[in-house]
Protein backbone atom coordinates (compact mmCIF):
# COMPACT_ATOMS: atom_id res chain seq x y z
CA UNK A 1 0.00 0.00 0.00
CA UNK A 2 1.11 3.25 -1.17
CA UNK A 3 1.78 6.21 1.20
CA UNK A 4 2.61 10.05 0.97
CA UNK A 5 6.24 10.28 1.39
CA UNK A 6 7.57 13.55 0.25
CA UNK A 7 6.13 16.76 -0.47
CA UNK A 8 7.54 19.85 -2.56
CA UNK A 9 6.36 23.48 -2.82
CA UNK A 10 7.50 24.87 -5.98
CA UNK A 11 8.50 27.94 -6.32
CA UNK A 12 9.24 31.06 -9.32
CA UNK A 13 11.35 32.91 -7.24
CA UNK A 14 13.58 30.23 -4.92
CA UNK A 15 15.33 33.22 -2.49
CA UNK A 16 11.79 34.68 -1.81
CA UNK A 17 10.20 31.49 -1.11
CA UNK A 18 13.04 30.23 1.19
CA UNK A 19 12.56 33.83 3.10
CA UNK A 20 8.94 33.33 3.46
CA UNK A 21 8.79 29.54 4.96
CA UNK A 22 11.47 30.83 7.58
CA UNK A 23 9.95 33.75 8.86
CA UNK A 24 6.54 31.87 8.84
CA UNK A 25 7.38 28.57 10.01
CA UNK A 26 10.98 28.36 10.97
CA UNK A 27 11.74 25.62 8.26
CA UNK A 28 15.42 26.11 7.37
CA UNK A 29 16.75 25.02 3.60
CA UNK A 30 19.86 22.64 2.89
CA UNK A 31 20.89 22.17 -0.57
CA UNK A 32 20.41 19.05 -1.76
CA UNK A 33 21.00 17.21 -5.52
CA UNK A 34 20.39 19.18 -8.28
CA UNK A 35 20.36 23.12 -8.31
CA UNK A 36 17.69 24.85 -7.40
CA UNK A 37 16.51 22.31 -4.79
CA UNK A 38 16.54 22.31 -1.57
CA UNK A 39 15.70 19.52 1.45
CA UNK A 40 13.51 21.82 4.41
CA UNK A 41 14.28 21.03 8.06
CA UNK A 42 11.28 20.90 10.38
CA UNK A 43 8.68 20.92 7.69
CA UNK A 44 7.80 16.86 7.50
CA UNK A 45 7.96 16.22 11.13
CA UNK A 46 7.95 12.78 12.49
CA UNK A 47 7.40 9.98 10.34
CA UNK A 48 9.90 9.87 7.95
CA UNK A 49 8.25 12.01 5.42
CA UNK A 50 10.62 14.37 3.87
CA UNK A 51 9.85 17.34 2.12
CA UNK A 52 11.80 20.04 -0.12
CA UNK A 53 11.35 23.52 -2.00
CA UNK A 54 12.19 23.79 -5.56
CA UNK A 55 12.36 25.81 -8.44
CA UNK A 56 8.89 25.43 -10.04
CA UNK A 57 8.81 23.13 -13.12
CA UNK A 58 6.70 21.62 -15.72
CA UNK A 59 6.50 17.68 -15.64
CA UNK A 60 3.67 17.84 -18.02
CA UNK A 61 4.66 20.64 -20.86
CA UNK A 62 2.26 23.40 -20.81
CA UNK A 63 1.23 22.17 -17.01
CA UNK A 64 3.40 24.41 -14.38
CA UNK A 65 3.41 22.91 -10.80
CA UNK A 66 1.30 25.13 -8.05
CA UNK A 67 0.46 23.66 -4.88
CA UNK A 68 2.39 20.52 -3.21
CA UNK A 69 3.63 18.30 -5.53
CA UNK A 70 3.53 14.94 -3.52
CA UNK A 71 5.04 11.98 -4.13
CA UNK A 72 3.91 8.26 -2.73
CA UNK A 73 6.70 6.07 -1.71
CA UNK A 74 5.58 2.58 -3.57
CA UNK A 75 7.04 -0.78 -2.98
CA UNK A 76 7.92 -1.67 -6.45
CA UNK A 77 7.74 1.23 -9.55
CA UNK A 78 7.11 -1.36 -12.14
CA UNK A 79 4.06 -3.12 -10.86
CA UNK A 80 2.46 0.32 -9.23
CA UNK A 81 3.19 1.97 -12.88
CA UNK A 82 1.15 -0.87 -14.18
CA UNK A 83 -1.52 -0.69 -11.68
CA UNK A 84 -1.92 3.12 -12.13
CA UNK A 85 -1.95 2.12 -16.24
CA UNK A 86 -4.55 -0.40 -15.78
CA UNK A 87 -6.59 2.01 -13.31
CA UNK A 88 -6.75 4.57 -16.20
CA UNK A 89 -4.50 6.80 -15.36
CA UNK A 90 -0.89 7.82 -17.38
CA UNK A 91 2.65 7.76 -16.79
CA UNK A 92 3.69 11.72 -17.78
CA UNK A 93 7.66 11.25 -16.29
CA UNK A 94 9.23 7.93 -17.08
CA UNK A 95 11.18 5.78 -14.03
CA UNK A 96 14.27 7.57 -13.47
CA UNK A 97 16.75 6.36 -10.76
CA UNK A 98 18.16 9.01 -8.46
CA UNK A 99 21.48 7.79 -7.33
CA UNK A 100 21.04 6.83 -3.15
CA UNK A 101 17.75 8.01 -3.57
CA UNK A 102 15.30 5.39 -5.39
CA UNK A 103 13.45 5.09 -8.52
CA UNK A 104 11.17 8.21 -9.00
CA UNK A 105 8.14 8.00 -11.84
CA UNK A 106 5.04 11.00 -11.97
CA UNK A 107 1.14 10.12 -13.24
CA UNK A 108 -1.78 11.70 -14.25
CA UNK A 109 -4.35 10.30 -12.39
CA UNK A 110 -8.04 10.56 -13.70
CA UNK A 111 -8.92 13.90 -13.02
CA UNK A 112 -5.86 15.31 -13.86
CA UNK A 113 -3.55 15.55 -11.03
CA UNK A 114 0.10 15.31 -11.37
CA UNK A 115 1.66 12.85 -8.48
CA UNK A 116 4.66 11.22 -7.81
CA UNK A 117 5.93 7.36 -6.73
CA UNK A 118 8.76 7.23 -5.29
CA UNK A 119 10.50 2.87 -4.85
CA UNK A 120 12.85 4.23 -2.38
CA UNK A 121 16.34 2.10 -2.48
CA UNK A 122 17.15 -0.22 0.53
CA UNK A 123 19.95 2.77 1.85
CA UNK A 124 17.55 5.40 1.39
CA UNK A 125 14.58 3.22 3.27
CA UNK A 126 17.98 2.57 6.06
CA UNK A 127 18.80 6.25 6.52
CA UNK A 128 14.71 7.02 7.22
CA UNK A 129 14.54 4.34 9.77
CA UNK A 130 17.30 5.71 11.42
CA UNK A 131 16.58 9.14 11.08
CA UNK A 132 13.07 8.15 12.87
CA UNK A 133 15.14 6.80 15.65
CA UNK A 134 17.23 9.80 16.18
Amino acid sequence: MAHVAHFSVNADDLDRAKAFYAAAFGWTCRPYGPPGFYMLEGAAGPGGMHASIQQRREIVPGKPTFGLECSLSVENSEAAEAAIVKAGGKIVFPRTILPGVGTLFFFEDTEGNIIGAMEYSATARQQARCAQRA
